[in-house]
């Protein structure tokens, strides 16, 4: 079996993760001494063909020039793909659309002489998306076009793709994949696929080469041992964003994530400001447990006004739930969206920075530690140190550290 070798086939609309998932399969399978390798055709295009392909129209299937020089990129991949078999490959994984029945039988039909396995990409999240538009219109092939310009030709690409676009159905062996939830969404199987066993328990694991998660810095409210509101961070809060500025400038951090609360940003700041082309995403996924009724009272006040609250969370921190407001238990889908979101907005970036609140980042540790419910509420999260975290198919990393 590890003699074989398997033609994966990349499918779905642009910017729905289909570039990360091979991506990522080829790093995983490599490391595994499976031998790997991506054909892109948008790489490819990029690469031929000097004139102006970001303009939608190159895309609409009536545009017959367009339609011929894509169908030349498609031919020439395979081919390609072909000549990497023939010279010891075990893997080729072809990158591109492949949103038609007819591309997709044109290409069963080139190789079909091996196994081919179909792996299509949904994901339907409007925030996401928007997200994924810009940034791949950070492009080179985009750089010419204003911001908003851009964004407009970019969707009118997906329109085209969108009016030509049959999701797998009658193929022999595939996958449809949700990639923003690494779910299964559908599969067929209708032969035995080399590798399958390590390709799809990697399509539904998460995988973080380097998450750095920290607590916001100190805040007026902690000082009080208040709970919630939008408290700003004090002096000392500052300094210490700074510290993790200065500790974190020497390592690349593309993307910080945060939530929508101004202690997070004010931590994010200087740390963006440290970094070259590093940008804030905060996601509202990330804010802190609402306390309801309680918010922005001491746990004192909440003591003595309302004892029963007091000693109904005390009694079962995890799944109480603040009158009018939320627990840990029903916090734990959202906090984990947001994950998903980071990651998937990441893509094969080698450093994630998350900065959250103290029960929002019990919750994403509880996420890759498999703590027990009961405990999740009692993880250490102070506002000195931040944890890192390595998760891969063979690797698992926690490290609280100091900054």
């Amino acid at each position: 079996m590890e003699d074989e070798i398997l033609y994966i086939v990349m499918v779905g609309l642009p910017a729905r993760g289909k570039s990360t998932i091979a991506s990522k399969l080829r790093d995983n399978l490599i490391r595994d001494g499976i031998r790997t390798r991506i054909f892109n055709n948008g790489d490819l295009r990029r690469k031929l063909f000097l004139k102006d392909t970001s303009h939608s129209g190159f895309y609409d299937p009536k545009n017959r020039e367009g339609v011929a020089l894509r169908e030349k990129i498609a031919l020439t991949n395979i081919r390609r793909a072909k000549d990497y078999m023939g010279n010891n490959g075990q893997v080729a994984i072809l990158d591109a659309t492949n949103v038609s029945i007819k591309r997709r039988k044109k290409t069963t039909s080139l190789l079909g002489d091996h196994t081919i396995l179909f792996i299509e990409c949904v994901n339907e999240d409007k925030e996401i998306l928007e997200a994924s538009i810009l940034r791949k219109i950070n492009l080179p092939e985009f750089k010419h076009l204003r911001k908003e310009e851009a964004v407009r030709t970019f969707k009118e690409r997906i329109r085209y793709y969108q009016s030509i676009y049959k999701p797998l159905k009658g193929e022999r062996n595939f996958v449809r994949l949700d990639s923003l939830k690494n779910q299964i969404l559908a599969e067929e199987i209708a032969e035995d696929i080399p590798y399958y066993d390590r390709i799809r328990d990697f399509l539904v694991t998460d995988t973080v080469k380097n998450l750095f998660v920290v607590r916001h810095g100190e805040t007026y409210f902690n000082l009080e041992d208040r709970i919630g509101g939008d408290s700003a961070l004090t002096e000392n809060g500052k300094v210490q964003a700074r510290a993790l500025a200065a500790y974190f400038r020497k390592k690349r951090i593309p993307f910080i994530f945060t939530s929508n609360k101004k202690r997070c940003i004010q931590t994010a700041e200087p740390i963006r400001r440290s970094q070259k082309n590093s940008i804030i995403i905060p996601f509202e996924e990330f804010n802190e447990i609402d306390g309801g009724v309680c918010e922005c009272m001491s746990y004192e006040e909440i003591r003595k006004k309302m004892p029963h609250v007091y000693s109904a969370r005390r009694a079962d921190k995890y799944n109480y739930i603040y009158p009018a407001g939320e627990g840990y238990v029903s916090m734990k889908k959202r906090v984990e969206m947001g994950i998903r979101k980071a990651l998937y907005l990441s893509t094969n970036s080698e450093n994630i920075m998350i900065i959250g609140h103290r029960a929002v980042n019990r919750m994403i540790l509880s996420h890759f530690l498999y703590r027990r419910k009961e405990d999740v509420p009692f993880i250490y999260i102070p506002q000195d140190k931040f944890y890192h975290i390595v998760t891969t198919q063979n690797k698992k990393l926690f490290q609280l550290k100091k900054y």
